[in-house]
Parts: C-alpha cells; sequence; structure tokens
C-alpha cells in the first residue's frame, strides 16, 4: 500500500485567490465573534484529538478549521494500517503543540462523511483550513514523510488563511500530555516490534515481514507480532505490482486462481474487504486441486489482516463453508 500523496500546492488550486481571501476574512471574522464571546482559544494537550461523527462535523470540523487547520483521520477497528498510523497522528497533534488539531473519523458509523471526502480506501488523511478541504495522503505512510506533509500543511494555513493554531495550556491539566504521548513498559520484544514498524514506516515490507518472523520464532502466541506479520506479507506482495494489469487480467480470467488472488490481495489493500473476501469464496467455488488450496489459504491469510473479531470475517468463513462442503 503505497502512499498516494497531495502536494500542499493542491491548496492554490483547490482556493483560487479571490477564495482564499474570502475565507481568510471569514476565519477572521470567526475568531473575532469567538473572543466577543468571551473563547480564550486555550486547550489542554487532550483537546488536540478529537472523535467525530456526521452530528458534530461541522461544529467539530468546519468551524474549527477558521481558528486551526483540522487534520482528518478517517480509521477503522478492522483496518491494519489504520492501527500503525493513527498513533503517530495522534502523538504528533501533541507535538506540534496546538498547530493542527486531529479529528478521527471511524468509517464504519460514518459513512456519509467517507462517501462526501470520496475516500476509496484507509486510512486516509485530509485536511479542512478555513473551511476548505484538502486531501493530504492515503494509505501508509512514514513519520517523516507526514512531518513534512503537516509542515506545509500549517505554512500553508498561516500564510494564506491567517490561522496560527490553538494556545496549548499544558499547566491547566498536566496530567494530559503524559496521558497521550505515555509509553507502555518495555516487554521482551518490544524492540523487535518496534524495529517492524520502522521498517513499514520506511516502506521496507520485507524488513517488516523479517522482523515480525523473529518475534513469532521465540513467542508464536505473540498477537501484535501475528497481525503484523500477515499486514507486512500483504503489502510486500502488494508492492511492486501494476494495479491496471492485475485488474485487467482478474477481468478477464474469471477461472485463473492467481489472477483473483492477486485482485483480491489489491481490494483489501484499498480497504474493499467484502470485494476481497467474495473474490476468493467465488474462487474457491469454481476452481478444484491446487489452485482452489491457493485461493482458500490466501482467504485464511486475509482473515488474519482483518481480525478475527471482525463480523465481515465472520460472515466469510461461513460462506467459505459453504463453498467447500
Amino acid at each position: 500500500m503505497q502512499p498516494r500523496n497531495m502536494s500542499m500546492s493542491g491548496v492554490v488550486d483547490l482556493a483560487a485567490v479571490k477564495a482564499a481571501q474570502e475565507a481568510k476574512a471569514k476565519a477572521e471574522q470567526a475568531r473575532a465573534e469567538a473572543a466577543r464571546q468571551g473563547g480564550t482559544g486555550v486547550v489542554s494537550p487532550a483537546d488536540l484529538v478529537i472523535d467525530v461523527d456526521e452530528a458534530g462535523f461541522e461544529r467539530d470540523v468546519l468551524q474549527r478549521s477558521a481558528e486551526v487547520p483540522v487534520v482528518i483521520d478517517f480509521w477503522a477497528e478492522w483496518c491494519q494500517p489504520c492501527k500503525q498510523l493513527s498513533p503517530v497522528l495522534e502523538r504528533l497533534a501533541v507535538e506540534y503543540d496546538g498547530r493542527f488539531l486531529l479529528a478521527k473519523i471511524d468509517v464504519d458509523a460514518n459513512q456519509m462523511l467517507m462517501q462526501q471526502f470520496g475516500v476509496q480506501g484507509i486510512p486516509a488523511v485530509f485536511a479542512v483550513v478555513a473551511g476548505q478541504a484538502l486531501p493530504l495522503f492515503q494509505g501508509a505512510a512514514g513519520e517523516a514523510q507526514i512531518r513534512q506533509t503537516l509542515d506545509q500543511l500549517v505554512q500553508v494555513a498561516e500564510q494564506r488563511f491567517g490561522l496560527t493554531g490553538l494556545t496549548v495550556d499544558s499547566e491547566a491539566d498536566p496530567g494530559a500530555r503524559a496521558e497521550v504521548v505515555a509509553e507502555p513498559p518495555a516487554g521482551p520484544y518490544d524492540a523487535l516490534l518496534e524495529a517492524a514498524v520502522q521498517a513499514l514506516d520506511a516502506g521496507d515490507f520485507g524488513g517488516a515481514v523479517r522482523a515480525y518472523q523473529n518475534v513469532l520464532a521465540d513467542d508464536p502466541g505473540n498477537t501484535e507480532a501475528r497481525l503484523g506479520l500477515a499486514q507486512a506479507e500483504l503489502l510486500h506482495r502488494v508492492q511492486g505490482m501494476d494495479p491496471q494489469r492485475v485488474r485487467r487480467d482478474a477481468a478477464e480470467k474469471p477461472g485463473d486462481a492467481q489472477a483473483q488472488i492477486a485482485a483480491a490481495d489489491l481490494d483489501l489493500v484499498g480497504g474493499h474487504v467484502e470485494d476481497a473476501f467474495g473474490r476468493l469464496i467465488d474462487t474457491v467455488a469454481r476452481t478444484a486441486g491446487d489452485e482452489r488450496d491457493a485461493a482458500r489459504l490466501r482467504l485464511v491469510e486475509l482473515f488474519e489482516v482483518v481480525g478475527p473479531d471482525d463480523p465481515r470475517v465472520t460472515a466469510a468463513r461461513r460462506a467459505l463453508a459453504r463453498a467447500l462442503f
């Protein structure tokens, strides 16, 4: 899953000069009105990361974007790459000390917002600046790349819209910052697991696979390593794929198990979970022998990526059983 990055120059395309001036004027009016109503603009570190739903989107995102750039993290509980990306964004929201606000949106519970932003797969990260939306990146991204994008966002927000961010009062809640960034006690495999995460962030999916395998060699029941390995192997498989060619082969060769397996990997990386599962279940139903076994085994591997407790995995397991028996 290679990140699809959007240059901050997209803000200029998104908002022509006149529109930018109008947005800046509206932002200034909104800040002045907040000041008249007694708002101080001071927040605690814990307030820099918020959960947003459809009902509160206008208040928590659109209106707040007149004070501070709002970065939106579209995520889902079943999305393993999201579990790698979201903690990085949350930590950076605190580290940037009010220069942006992080709004987390669960796509499973907020399908309308996902559609309105045109989200094709998750994780997906957008920003709203003075009421104007722009895409930042989609898919896995390393911390250095994320920092560069955020730095550009903050610069554009200040220079074009006069948004200097929020004032963070860490003294108002001394434990808030520690609560957000506190690290758990080190465990016996933390160094190896951290190496795997760093390899994922750097796009070294082969290195991440090896790091997770090293943990599992000593601790076969390590859940974090098992889930991480499934994700890393998936990302490693799709890294060199030509998506158009894979899709074309799958369409032209419905009975070719390998063609369907490759397309299912792309489906899952793009967040199309049911499509990936359905494609492989159909392949199991129409093939036999080694091809059938290959499709079944890949489906089981994808179950691991999504997580055994996900209801879509439970439904797909039942469908697989019907296809097999």
